[in-house]
């Protein structure tokens, strides 16, 4: 009977060095480019105040930035791009996982200024922007994705979700602006909140920090 709980510790011991193993070869995979963080930090911080047309405020672009660099993801999708605030957080993240991002604008406009603005804070090579219609696009691509931020017309949050999941990873997170809770919220939100809650292959929280993100975990294909 005694060696039962040694038998345990040693399991444990086992398990918390092989975790170890592995973050420590998950962040060797990781990249700093100090160059790159100056400038990027330099943008951001000369823009601060500065985003309108439906971008994102810091403290949710420092929760994506967190979450893609936590969980090492490399491969993701933006729906809703903006003029780029919110991509330039995340592909910040995606220049030191090696991955990249995929995002979406129907805006010519808001397009033009986001490639711009991409390009200023050297975080182009790291981005894939398409002028299109996300409800046709999104369909389309093959994928698969790790992560996705969707910040675009909130009546089509649940089809977004809907469309996407099937090539979203196992480990795979989406996320979805303006999304703080399963009640409340305008458009579809209160729709997409309770829709992703009834899946059970989905773990779903919320971020009240910002301006509200709901945050769904893949466990499972089904």
């Amino acid at each position: 009977m005694k060696s039962k709980p040694r038998a345990l510790f040693v399991l444990l011991s086992f398990l918390l060095f092989v975790g170890g193993i592995f973050c420590a070869v998950q962040s060797q995979d990781q990249k700093e480019d100090p160059a790159l963080n100056d400038r990027v930090k330099k943008f951001l911080d000369s823009h601060a105040g500065r985003w309108h047309d439906m971008n994102i405020p810091t403290s949710d672009g420092r929760l994506l930035y967190d979450l893609i660099i936590k969980n090492n993801y490399r491969n993701a999708l933006e729906i809703g791009t903006s003029t780029g605030h919110s991509g330039i957080w995340i592909a910040w993240a995606l220049s030191k996982t090696g991955g990249k991002l995929i995002t979406i604008d129907i805006d010519e406009d808001r397009h033009k200024q986001a490639v711009a603005n991409f390009k200023e804070c050297g975080l182009s090579e790291f981005i894939d922007d398409r002028l299109a219609d996300a409800h046709d696009l999104v369909k389309e691509l093959k994928g698969p994705f790790d992560f996705v931020f969707s910040d675009a017309d909130k009546e089509w949050y649940k089809q977004y979700f809907i469309d996407v999941a099937p090539k979203l990873e196992v480990g795979g997170c989406f996320t979805a602006h303006n999304v703080s809770g399963p009640r409340g919220g305008y458009g579809g939100i209160q729709d997409y909140a309770g829709y992703v809650l009834s899946l059970k292959n989905f773990v779903t929280t919320f971020n009240t920090v910002g301006s509200g993100v709901a945050i769904s975990y893949k466990k499972s294909e089904k």
